[in-house]
């Protein structure tokens, strides 16, 4: 059975020496508060998912969930999970005190999403959902719905869905066809069906609150007639306790590659009371509240599949005898040498360290914005989510992208065992699948960036952040030690603006230019934004080694992990540079009919 051990010295690396969390908690309201409980956070954290979670994860893969009678039972042990997870207060962390909340920054929930996300992701997405749910609501429900719903949210005694996709649309939520009747008593009559719904329906909580898009009889065509509901499964009482059932029920659940721990319902509105979250055809800026949120959480996802399969396939290597190194024994009072000796293992294994590590520096910053866009200042707001909107789409496909990557390489490293099912590396490969494809698959979120993000606004979110990337290799261009950094990043950071310009011209005549580039723009921007935190890594490590240090192993570790990155990962930008700039051409040049020649008659 696969381990886990959370990576807390890694974690307190990027948190105290590259991210200056402390400096950061600060400046936010009750930060003094959060710089207090930082290591009791993460040392609980850890606990909870090694020894809670971990060991239910191989369990929900080879269970499952059932449905009898529209009643979803979950695996063994995920019920007293949840029980404990909000025993401990893990819900209430970093919501608002208002509705009941600790009111402890974002990013410290999202370092512990990591451990949970590494642990049993499967688990994990029943109380995800709910912190996306719970930020639609304080963002856009009323009072009363607050009171109603976010509070119980909060509490953990109720967890939260995001309904949005239906049989015939996924992306396209103009094409929606669920239904919203308004009622004289100010509720409204939800219709319709909806698919894909992670944790639709279970027994870990007393209520679910799904979150649905319908439209109104009057709605405008497009998605500019959506509006958002909450639609319950139990209607609360005078009390505000669940009461009556509501008219929804879990039609059935998906059998998947992956996740299967997770019940991913088709959920069926059958004239379900419903209260609506913000204003009437108005429902797609509330529901990108929960979107955004989701979309950083399924980058997470990636970083946690890419830490706990790198750490399997550490110690597989360490351990597993085959052949003896090319330039002589290493082990030789062993029968064969530990397949880490070998150079491709090395190889592969050093791609999920360095992704891992990496994107771990990517998430944690990351998490500082989603911080300052709640709690800073305005004109902190408006940069922070500017920034914030850039570098969305890069963690959630980048990292998921990297993720099916390094779970690979993990099976890789185990050879024929990897394939073998009770080793559990096989099921990081599975579960991983599916985290290019929710939320928005990578080809969305690349058009998200290059097209929305990016040259919407002609480039301007993009120059300032190759701003503050030029700024940084300024500050080390003199530094002989960094050469090696600073001069691939230099070049870098000012192709990524003349690739922009080169694709928006292009564009400018021939609109599928965006199209036709978005994938390798977007995988191009993430290697360039990972090589920048790995070089201030780098620049760290140098200095700890230089000055002296007890931990000359981690920090000599660091620096070697950042040189294969520059050496062995970044030059992929060489490809998807050439492959960005080749021309739509190439791609819509053939005609349809001829896709299928040579098999149909």
């Amino acid at each position: 059975m696969p381990t886990y051990k959370a990576p807390l010295r890694d974690m307190r690396f990027v948190m105290n020496e590259l991210l200056d969390f402390e400096g950061h908690y600060r400046t936010l309201p009750g930060g003094e508060e959060a710089v207090e409980v930082i290591d009791a956070i993460l040392e609980e954290g850890a606990k909870f998912a090694e020894n809670v979670l971990t060991p239910l994860n191989q369990v929900g893969d080879q269970q499952g969930c059932k449905l009898e009678n529209g009643v979803v039972t979950v695996p063994e042990g995920f019920k007293e999970a949840y029980q404990q997870y909000v025993e401990g207060g893990w819900p209430s962390m970093n919501q608002n005190p208002e509705y009941g909340g600790q009111g402890l920054p974002h990013s410290l929930g999202m370092v512990l999403n990591e451990m949970i996300c590494s642990s049993n992701l499967a688990w994990g997405m029943y109380p995800g959902l709910s912190h996306g749910a719970m930020s639609a609501l304080e963002h856009h429900g009323t009072e009363e719905l607050k009171q109603t719903y976010l509070t119980k949210l909060i509490e953990g005694r109720w967890t939260g869905t995001m309904c949005l996709t239906e049989p015939h649309c996924g992306t396209d939520l103009g094409l929606i066809k669920t239904r919203a009747v308004p009622q004289a008593d100010g509720s409204y009559q939800i219709s319709g069906t909806k698919i894909f719904i992670s944790a639709g329906e279970h027994e870990l909580s007393e209520n679910i609150v799904h979150l649905v898009l319908a439209k109104l009889p009057d709605a405008p065509e497009s998605t500019k007639g959506i509006s958002l509901f909450v639609v319950p499964k139990f209607l609360p009482d005078a009390q505000g306790e669940a009461g009556e059932r509501n008219a929804v029920v879990c039609g059935s659940i998906e059998h998947k590659m992956g996740i299967h721990g997770n019940s991913t319902c088709v959920m069926n509105f059958d004239d379900a009371t419903g209260y609506m979250v913000g204003q009437p055809n108005k429902g797609l800026a509330a529901m990108f509240t929960m979107m955004n949120a989701a979309r950083i959480g399924v980058g997470i996802q990636g970083q946690g599949l890419i830490e706990v399969s790198f750490q399997n396939a550490l110690a597989y290597a360490r351990d597993r005898l085959q052949m003896r190194a090319l330039s002589g024994p290493k082990a030789p009072e062993k029968s064969a040498d530990p397949i880490i000796v070998h150079p491709d293992v090395r190889r592969m294994l050093l791609t999920q360290k360095a992704f891992s590590e990496g994107g771990r520096a990517l998430i944690f910053y990351t998490a500082q914005l989603v911080d300052t866009v709640e709690h800073g200042n305005e004109e902190q707001k408006k940069e922070a989510d500017e920034i914030l909107g850039l570098l969305t789409p890069i963690v959630k496909a980048f990292l998921t992208e990297a993720g099916f990557e390094a779970t690979n390489e993990g099976v890789q490293v185990f050879g024929g065992h990897g394939f073998i099912q009770e080793w559990g590396m096989e099921q990081f490969v599975r579960d991983a699948r599916i985290t290019r494809l929710y939320e928005g698959t990578t080809g969305i979120q690349a058009l998200d960036l290059l097209g929305r993000k990016i040259l919407m606004n002609q480039g301007e979110t993009l120059r300032k952040f190759t701003k503050q990337i030029h700024k940084y290799c300024q500050s080390i261009s003199q530094q002989e030690s960094m050469h090696d950094f600073a001069k691939p990043l230099i070049e870098l950071n000012k192709e990524w603006g003349e690739l922009t310009m080169k694709i928006g011209m292009n564009a400018m005549k021939n609109r599928e230019e965006v199209g036709a580039a978005s994938v390798d723009y977007l995988m191009y921007s993430g290697y360039v934004v990972m090589a920048y935190f790995w070089a201030q890594m780098a620049e760290i490590a140098q200095k700890k080694l230089a000055e002296g240090t007890s931990e000359q192993a981690f920090y000599q570790a660091k620096l070697d992990t950042a040189r294969f990155y520059y050496a062995r990962l970044l030059p992929r930008t060489r490809a998807h540079a050439a492959a960005m700039t080749a021309g739509a051409d190439t791609l819509l040049a053939m005609e349809e009919s001829a896709f299928g020649l040579g098999f149909e008659v």
